[in-house]
């Protein structure tokens, strides 16, 4: 569906710029836009190699297990139905680290894997359990502490200070969670009754 509505919009782009005589500008807008996609892509790639290599260097020196280990009473009060010392626990906290760095691709295949391992919990495997309800909304509420990717895509967009929106993102960060958390939690006491 998506394609065709592209398709459609440079159908009917290209059927204005020939009416209006301005056939030159659908060249030059898609040289330029080539040009500024390449150049977003190629910032995007040294950002989250970078972060990646990062993410690595902590998982091997331990830096990771750590962390982890300080952020387990916070994940067995976010998910109690979790036993302590299952590997979710790990995954989930993989996952809140990575997005917290704002490595939203990196932190994509480690939520998969803490997903299936709470599905390996779960006893009724087609219903959602709450802690995996949970974990989506910590994710969708975009839990980040440095938003790598937007300041990259700032500063290959031309931002003289790409870093400015670190303070504007942590405070989205922190009321779009506590909001979600609370929401979750409220759900989950309502259902429990």
């Amino acid at each position: 569906m998506v394609n065709k509505i592209w398709f459609a919009m440079i159908v009917i782009s290209i059927a204005i710029a020939f009416m209006n005589g301005d056939v030159d500008k659908i060249t030059g807008a898609t040289l330029d836009g080539g040009k500024f996609a390449l150049e977003l892509s190629v910032n995007l790639m040294v950002v989250m190699g970078v972060w990646l290599g990062l993410m690595n260097v902590a998982k091997k020196s331990g830096l990771m297990d750590k962390i982890s280990d300080k952020m387990r009473p916070v994940i067995c009060f976010l998910f109690p139905d979790i036993p302590k010392g299952h590997p979710a626990i790990g995954s989930i906290s993989a996952n809140i680290i990575a997005n917290m760095m704002g490595l939203g691709n990196a932190a994509t295949p480690i939520g998969i894997k803490a997903m299936k391992d709470m599905q390996s919990l779960n006893q009724q495997k087609h219903t959602a359990t709450h802690s995996m309800c949970m974990f989506l909304v910590i994710n969708t509420s975009s839990v980040q502490l440095i938003p790598a990717t937007v300041i990259a895509i700032r500063s290959s967009a031309g931002s003289a200070n790409p870093q400015d929106i670190i303070g504007t993102a942590l405070a989205a960060t922190i009321c779009s969670t506590i909001a979600g958390v609370a929401a979750a939690k409220l759900l989950h006491r309502f259902d429990r009754v």
